[in-house]
């Protein structure tokens, strides 16, 4: 059977365990299919491609196993990963993709992105969102030494949890006009993406015409499940996969 996967928030780290072996345990089970798409935090937390601790060498050489065996394999940048660059992906044996993306999928236009981009109506994640993905700023921050980037990224992280703890849902998420946009601007008729952890699929109308909003869950440690999409002839899905 023909199929693409795509995956997204993993939030991966030495002290998650369980969504660890979860993930090396998919990408077994999808050995063969066509490509896995991967849209953004696949890490907790990435200061930089020279960051090759035993445990980042070891997801790199999963990835390596499933490109090898034919699957083609393609990154998107999220809101924790957004240093994550051009060597780790080669080194996976994939490829790094813009922040969005049109794809041709089966006879369907499917545009994939992480997804922050979309919650416009989060002004100070917006400012930040673009100071980070900034060239200049990003050279900057891959120019201080390791230790100093994985302190700061703590710092970050403590400071997102206690920031996002106090907004309105309503903000955190994807603002419907700015959905519209894209898919118009893009001419496509399917939005797949992660980031607001709110697996669902979305009827919209773009422009008097049918379209759809995949979202992609995250890996949940404590449930020991995530949700993928899985795209064959018979269009896409959404499923989940518990480890």
């Amino acid at each position: 059977m023909t199929r693409t996967c795509f995956i997204s928030d993993l939030h991966l780290s030495p002290d998650l365990p369980r969504v660890t072996q979860g993930f090396f345990r998919l990408l077994t089970r999808i050995r063969g299919a066509d490509a896995l798409y991967v849209l953004g935090d696949l890490f907790e937390v990435w200061v930089g491609d020279d960051n090759r601790d035993d445990y980042n060498n070891a997801v790199i050489a999963a990835f390596r196993s499933l490109s090898d065996s034919g699957t083609r394999l393609f990154f998107v940048h999220g809101n924790r990963d957004f240093l994550l660059g051009h060597d780790f992906a080669a080194a996976c044996g994939g490829s790094l993709l813009p922040e969005d993306q049109l794809i041709r999928l089966y006879g369907e236009s499917v545009l994939v992105m992480h997804g922050d981009q979309l919650c416009t109506r989060d002004e100070k994640f917006m400012a930040f969102r673009a100071q980070s993905r900034d060239p200049a700023w990003q050279q900057m921050m891959l120019e201080k030494p390791l230790e100093q980037r994985l302190m700061i990224a703590a710092m970050w992280r403590a400071q997102s949890k206690s920031m996002n703890s106090n907004k309105a849902e309503n903000i955190m998420d994807v603002t419907p006009e700015e959905v519209v946009r894209v898919l118009a601007g893009n001419d496509a008729v399917t939005l797949l993406h992660g980031h607001t952890h709110r697996p669902e699929i979305h009827a919209i109308d773009v422009q008097g015409k049918p379209a759809r909003r995949i979202v992609l869950g995250d890996w949940r440690e404590d449930s020991g499940e995530a949700v993928i999409g899985m795209a064959d002839e018979k269009g896409l899905q959404l499923e989940t996969w518990t480890f």
